[in-house]
């Protein structure tokens, strides 16, 4: 989709209601920038243009900051399927059940805000697997131990090595 305003790519979509309306912009960054910091109202003193002035330069670096944020957060990749941020961004589907845990920050705030919830309440399938919980559990305890291992923290790698065996060995506590 291209820009309203110019012929480049529209990388913001804006609706806003007007009289009860929505109405929808597409703009490219630098039209959006200028839509978003144009101040509203009746024309202003020098003190308020200048007020105006300020408040459109903060603007434009927290845009800007916002972008090399996102830059390096769609370089954040899952350790087990090699999904990027980015990947997830543009086709709207995450790798497996790992990203959910790889991405959590980002996600937390989408899922609450699409559903309401963070964590599954619904049904679970028929063809579920039944050890796909124990199997995730023991992932995330031998990488636990690893950390602890490498930390020299030798007695939590030992509880989770015991957790480890409880759970293979199917005499959970």
């Amino acid at each position: 989709m291209k820009c309203q305003k110019c012929d480049r790519p529209a990388t913001f979509h804006i609706t806003e209601l007007t009289g009860g309306k929505p109405v929808e912009l597409h703009l490219c960054e630098e039209h959006a920038r200028e839509y978003l910091t144009q101040p509203t109202g009746e024309p202003a003193s020098a003190t308020t243009m200048a007020a105006a002035l300020a408040h459109q330069l903060a603007q434009q670096m927290v845009v800007g900051q916002t972008a090399e944020e996102l830059a390096q957060l769609d370089q954040q990749a899952c350790p087990v399927c090699g999904i990027t941020f980015h990947d997830f961004r543009s086709q709207g589907r995450l790798g497996c059940p790992h990203d959910y845990i790889a991405f959590e920050a980002q996600l937390g705030p989408l899922l609450m805000n699409i559903h309401g919830e963070n964590e599954h309440v619904g049904k679970i399938p028929k063809h579920h697997p039944q050890g796909s919980e124990k199997r995730t559990q023991l992932i995330r305890l031998r990488r636990e131990m690893a950390a602890a291992v490498a930390e020299e923290n030798y007695e939590r790698a030992k509880e989770l090595r015991d957790e480890i065996q409880r759970i293979e060995n199917g005499t959970e506590a």
